[in-house]
Formats: structure tokens, C-alpha cells, sequence
């Protein structure tokens, strides 16, 4: 388990001090995928690199299975980092070295003989499925297949966590989703504790249990990814949440009451539910905006419905919405 208490990380500029990181709170359970989310300058890479001490906070504590990072001399703290790992954005690969090569390169650091480290590394090859890129250079490789290489070698000093630091910002959304795949397949079957840095929220929808908003260097919301998309209460979750324009939208309805409808995972994508509910309740709405996406026949995503402001219609119609599960409705204001 990793816990983080009253973090906080300041800088110095030649304009004078920079807080980075403000009072950072959250816990990572052993075996779960968490995600950590803000927008450009939020702090993420910060305290992504805070959390395996490559930047020593100004305050507060890392605890990694009950020790304190801080606290440990050199040579320990060294010995713990090989179980937190980390890939990147841009991969990081020896590009003199093959696919084969980069990944025994962990392995030949620690010490390990030729043969048994390149064993070792065609398994973590296979595992990623790239066993017949083994003699490729990265060069030869797409993003995708580079960022396999890149999981594989920071997989081969069995670490218990793998911090990925944008790690499918670089990538097309057909490879981000396969890379995401391969993370969540080898979280389960190896059972590593996966962070993720992202500022796009498909990804914390996507693979995550849990996720954390940085805004300006500070927690400003935390929580099962399933609440936090359902009923977001910080501002910069709703902007994350929901589309830009959407509550533009809203303001532009003028004089209507208007609702947003969140589905999170609604087992109602065969119910035509806006037109069932004109027809069982006399309630006709107006879809102002839609974005919704099927998955394992369960309907994901919002919508924004306007009704006739008179103190009633909007009401009934959140009324009959909440009976379905998977649905949270709201009024917007």
C-alpha cells in the first residue's frame, strides 16, 4: 500500500518560490489501478516522481508498505525503488539496443548473467506480445509496439507498482486502448499496483478503480471513478466529466429548466428511455446535447434535456429518470 500524507513540494525561481505540490492526502491500495488526473500544470509529473522520491517533497510523507521513504538511507531506498517502476510518454528506449536487449538491460544492471536475463526477457516479451520483435530495433517498432517494449523492461525487476507517467498520451486512441488493455491484463494476472498520470478522462474511465483531480498542486476531489463520473462535486471534475460547451448549452437555454441525465453504466441501451417517457408519463423533452457510448451493453456517458419552465415538467421528468439504475440526474443551474 502506498500512502501519501500532507505532501507538498515548492520550488525556487528566479521570481521566487513555486509550490508545486499542496497538502497531498491519498492512499493506493495494494493490487488496484488508480489514476491521477488535472490538466496541463496541475502538478502530476511532479508528484508522480514524489511518490518514488526521484523528487524529494519539501514536506509531508511517502509511505510504501508501512516505511517511510524518506527516512531510508541510500542503498534501502534504492533497493525499494526497484519495486516501483515507471514508463513514459516518449518511451525512453535504447535505440542503439534491440527490443531483446532493452529489456535484459534492467536485468544486466542487477547483475544477472546473459542467458538467464535473455530468457527472462523473452517471457516479458511474450507477455506484452511482441515475441517476434525481438530482434527489431525501435526504430523499426510503431508508438505502440515501442510503448509494449518500454512495459516489458519495466516489468523485468518484478516490481509491485508501475507508475505510467502519460504513458498513451503520444499514442493514436486505437493503440491507447490496446496499451490500456495490456495494463489492466497484466494488473490482474501479476497482480502489480498501477498508477496512472493522464490529463484525458477516457483513460480513468477506461481502466481505473479510484482516481484523484490535481488542480493547481492541490487533491481537489478523490473517489471510485464510478461516483466521481456520476455526481461530480468540484468544478474542475465537472469540467473533466463533462464535454466543453456542454454547460454553455445550458446557459443558452434561456428560460427552461434544464437537466443533466449521467449514465454510468444503465443496463437501459435497448429502452428508447426520452421517447418511452413521453409516451408513460406525457413528458416530452428537448435533448440539447447528447454524448453517450456503449460498452458490454451498458450505456456510459450524459446528456443535457430542457423542459418548459414551469415549476413542474423538469421534475417529473427527474422523477421517472432515477428509477432506472445506472442513472443519476441532476438540475443545472
Amino acid at each position: 500500500m502506498i500512502e501519501l500524507k500532507n505532501l507538498s513540494k515548492t520550488f525556487s525561481t528566479p521570481d521566487g518560490s513555486l509550490e508545486a505540490l499542496k497538502d497531498i492526502n491519498f492512499t493506493v491500495k495494494d493490487g488496484e489501478i488508480f489514476g491521477i488526473i488535472g490538466m496541463s500544470g496541475a502538478g502530476k509529473s511532479t508528484l508522480v516522481r514524489c511518490i518514488n522520491l526521484l523528487e524529494r517533497p519539501t514536506s509531508g510523507s511517502v509511505i510504501v508498505d508501512g516505511v517511510d521513504l524518506g527516512a531510508l538511507p541510500g542503498k534501502e531506498l534504492r533497493k525499494i525503488r526497484r519495486d516501483i517502476t515507471m514508463i513514459f510518454q516518449g518511451f525512453n528506449l535504447l535505440m542503439q539496443r534491440t527490443c531483446l536487449e532493452n529489456v535484459c538491460f534492467p536485468l544486466e544492471l542487477e547483475g544477472m548473467r546473459g542467458k538467464e536475463a535473455k530468457k527472462r526477457a523473452l517471457e516479458l516479451l511474450k507477455i506484452v506480445g511482441l515475441s517476434d520483435k525481438a530482434n527489431a530495433y525501435p526504430a523499426q517498432l510503431s508508438g505502440g509496439q515501442q510503448q509494449r517494449v518500454a512495459i516489458a523492461r519495466a516489468l523485468a525487476t518484478n516490481p509491485k507498482v508501475l507508475l505510467c507517467d502519460e504513458a498513451t498520451s503520444a499514442l493514436d486512441p486505437k493503440t491507447t486502448k490496446s496499451i490500456l488493455a495490456l495494463l489492466k491484463d497484466i494488473n490482474q494476472r501479476l497482480g502489480i499496483t498501477v498508477i496512472i498520470i493522464t490529463h484525458q478522462m477516457s483513460v480513468i474511465e477506461e481502466i481505473c478503480d479510484r482516481v484523484a483531480i490535481l488542480e493547481d498542486g492541490e487533491i481537489v476531489e478523490q473517489g471510485e471513478v464510478s461516483r466521481i463520473f456520476s455526481s461530480p462535486q468540484s468544478q474542475a471534475a465537472k469540467h473533466l466529466v463533462f464535454p466543453d460547451g456542454e454547460d454553455a448549452l445550458a446557459e443558452r437555454s434561456g428560460t427552461q429548466d434544464v437537466l443533466r441525465v449521467v449514465f454510468n453504466g444503465s443496463g437501459s441501451t435497448d429502452t428508447p428511455l426520452i421517447a418511452q417517457m413521453a409516451v408513460e408519463i406525457g413528458v416530452a423533452a428537448n435533448i440539447l446535447y447528447a454524448s453517450t457510448k456503449t460498452a458490454d451493453n451498458r450505456a456510459f456517458g450524459s446528456m443535457l434535456l430542457s423542459f418548459p419552465k414551469d415549476g413542474v415538467t423538469a421534475g417529473r421528468a427527474a422523477e421517472y429518470l432515477r428509477k432506472f439504475d445506472g442513472i443519476t440526474v441532476e438540475e443545472v443551474l
